[in-house]
């Protein structure tokens, strides 16, 4: 066979970080659009998942250093802003989308629009981003834990608040239910975290893989429902790309009030960098477990703007990213340098990673 050198392998742009977990996840709906369980096995695959969500939440609270956190209460203006950013600023927002409804957004995809702007920030994506950025990677790793320690309680609140019947139809029942699969195991993890802390570490890779799995059994089981329901019938091509403008629309609002907002705040440079992306992420492991207790049968419809947007921040927060380590000053960059590997050590113990954005950013 003659050389053909003008032939290159193919690959993905640096600036995509389309990693195997978010193609899991696409091969997953694909999946369940194919051969969606029905009857005896969607029994059987609920029950699977309701397991799944509360294990995944145990092995949330078992990661998380609750001490780590309150490590960064010295930056408690930085901590404010972010939180407040996650879920004040971002359910606003979400509200104010409403008007959208029914002309842009049908109501369905609204309230997943609106269960988004719920959800916690991320936790590594922000730590990863703010240190590509030269930012401070310390106060990143204790505003992730702080917005993930919080989001367990006050995402499910919200959710009930401003949600109310839309979201499955909230009652005592359902906050009851919210505690016992959610929160319960949540707090488990942090009390056991003490004995079993050790184990967790030592055995991080096969645990991000139950991670990972129990979130694609969430996905599926959301999706297949919706597919025996008839309910994609109501999403056309043309409303998802009317979905990813108007999600366009509400990450560049959020970049843009975080980047402008900590500079009249009086912020430094590195921790304006992790307002920026802590502020203006969201995190799709954390929030699909959370979709499939809240929404029960309407779930699939609800986690998919989270889905979108996941993909769409970790592609911008990427070029963001480098944009800003390109424009820091040589003293800004050793600095940040020396932090993060003084904070290396405190991001191998913070290890509550969004397992689906872990991979992605290793191609950032």
């Amino acid at each position: 066979m003659p050389h053909r050198p003008h032939l290159r392998k193919i690959a993905l742009p640096s600036w995509l970080p389309l990693d195997g977990f978010i193609l899991g996840l696409i091969g997953t709906v694909a999946l369940a659009a194919l051969l969606p369980v029905s009857g005896r096995a969607a029994t059987v695959t609920d029950g699977a998942t309701t397991v799944a969500v509360a294990f995944l939440f145990f092995l949330y609270g078992a990661r998380l250093s609750t001490r780590e956190a309150l490590d960064g209460v010295r930056h408690w203006r930085l901590h404010l802003t972010v939180l407040v950013c996650t879920f004040a600023i971002f359910p606003t927002l979400g509200l104010a989308a409403r008007g959208l409804v029914p002309y842009v957004l049908t109501h369905p995809l609204y309230t997943g629009l609106l269960f988004l702007c719920l959800v916690p920030s991320t936790v590594q994506s922000s730590i990863a981003f703010t240190s590509i950025a030269r930012g401070n990677v310390a106060a990143a790793i204790c505003a992730g834990s702080f917005s993930s320690l919080l989001g367990v309680v006050v995402t499910p609140v919200l959710a009930a608040l401003l949600l109310g019947g839309s979201g499955g139809g909230f009652s005592a029942d359902s906050m009851v239910k919210i505690g016992l699969q959610l929160l319960a195991p949540f707090l488990a993890g942090q009390l056991l975290r003490r004995w079993i802390g050790g184990f967790i570490s030592r055995h991080r890779a096969v645990l991000r893989l139950v991670d990972r799995g129990s979130v694609l059994l969430v996905v599926y089981a959301a999706f297949s429902e919706g597919m025996t329901r008839g309910i994609w019938h109501q999403v056309t091509p043309a409303r998802l790309a009317i979905l990813l403008g108007v999600e366009a629309v509400l990450l560049t609002v959020m970049l843009t009030l975080t980047s402008y907002g900590s500079r009249k705040l009086g912020f430094v440079r590195e921790d304006r960098i992790t307002i920026v992306f802590a502020g203006s992420k969201k995190s799709l492991a954390a929030g699909l477990p959370m979709a499939s207790v809240l929404f029960g049968a309407q779930a699939s419809l609800a986690v998919l703007p989270l889905m979108l947007f996941h993909q769409m921040q970790l592609m911008v927060c990427a070029v963001l990213a480098r944009r800003y380590a390109a424009r820091a000053p040589e003293a800004a960059v050793t600095g940040a340098e020396t932090g993060a590997e003084a904070a290396r050590a405190r991001t191998d113990r913070v290890d509550n990673e969004d397992s689906a954005d872990e991979a992605a950013l290793t191609r950032v």
